[in-house]
């Protein structure tokens, strides 16, 4: 299929009761060593001999799908918080019964943060550890938790992040697209109006533009975009990223729309668009510069104002407007000190 490139992982995403981390050695894409020991063998022990953690809000990036996917020091700070906020508890068990946590539980999500945000904060005000997991990722991008950390910053309580998975980073290191400089959309507004504003700015950007699209509305966000990015901008869908059937499917935006109207896409979506090419001004012609000067000084501009007007205009110097107005109405001209220099 046109401008179509997949990339997939040569091995099944781990589940709760399957291999431990670390525990597939890779030989081939078919082949592998499995060791069958437990999860909790690879985080060290003994914690003794480190330092307890400060109480505080902590922001635990968990496993956008592959269980491997998390940080000893995400285990460590877990199994050390007095409770750990989760945006859907029973999701959430599942990673924690894997790697042997034992930890109190508590639902957060967009539903009922409001009424939890205060009973938070005075547990924070005990001194007590919180650690807040969404059901991927990181807290706060696109999910529950940037009011949370809001209000401990401006309480003054102590917000830590833990590094770990990030679809945006994820898909946009793997996606072949200009990496330094990019704009995290998320989730496009749900208002129409508000949705084509935010496509009109993206679409003028220079950088990168990464959006989360629902599976089921891939086709509709094409519709929308194309015809403000154009059918030949190309992107880039990274589908199922750390999963069994992870997929980059790269292309324009034109193959785009007729892959996806044939089949339905399934799993968590991160889009890329590739930015809008920066275009350098061309200088105008002797001709465009001779007709723009004759103009303002047909209005009754003096020479020396229309001289300076027109470089303003095309970011010409004014020593090179100047030279061409000489030329063309036969006298020298007063201009400003920085326009003979």
């Amino acid at each position: 299929m046109a401008g179509m490139a997949i990339l997939r992982l040569p091995y099944a995403s781990i589940g709760a009761s399957a291999f431990s981390p670390l525990s597939i050695l890779f030989r081939s894409p078919r082949t592998a060593a499995v060791s069958f020991c437990s999860a909790s063998e690879f985080v060290p022990k003994d914690d003794s001999k480190r330092s307890p953690l400060k109480p505080g809000l902590y922001l635990v990036g968990t496993p956008i799908g592959n269980l491997e996917d998390i940080t000893l020091r995400a285990i460590r700070v877990l199994r050390s918080a007095n409770v750990i906020l989760s945006e859907d508890t029973r999701h959430s068990g599942k990673l924690l019964q894997y790697y042997n946590i034992k930890a109190h539980l508590l639902s957060y999500h967009k539903f009922n943060e409001a009424q939890r945000e205060q009973a938070v904060l005075n547990r924070l005000k005990q001194g007590e550890i919180v650690a807040l997991i969404s059901d991927a990722g990181t807290p706060g991008i696109s999910d529950p938790g940037s009011q949370l950390a809001k209000m401990c910053a401006k309480e003054n309580i102590d917000v830590i992040p833990i590094p770990g998975a990030c679809a945006v980073v994820a898909a946009l290191s793997a996606s072949g697209l200009d990496t330094d400089e990019f704009t995290f959309v998320g989730f496009l507004p749900k208002h129409s109006g508000t949705r084509k504003e935010r496509l009109v700015v993206s679409s003028n950007e220079t950088r990168t533009q990464i959006f989360y699209v629902p599976p089921h509305k891939l086709s509709q966000f094409l519709d929308e975009t194309t015809p403000y990015f154009g059918e030949s901008r190309r992107c880039v869908i990274a589908r199922e990223i750390t999963k069994l059937h992870e997929e980059f499917w790269r292309g324009s935006l034109g193959e785009a729309k007729q892959e996806f109207l044939i089949r339905q896409p399934k799993g968590e979506i991160t889009l890329l668009i590739e930015g809008k090419e920066e275009t350098k001004a061309e200088n105008p012609t002797e001709s465009q510069l001779e007709q723009e000067l004759a103009v303002l000084i047909s209005d009754g501009h003096s020479l020396s104002t229309a001289v300076k007007t027109v470089a303003e205009r095309t970011s010409m110097r004014k020593k090179e407007v100047y030279s061409l107005a000489l030329k063309k109405f036969g006298k020298p001209i007063q201009v400003e000190d920085e326009a003979a220099e």
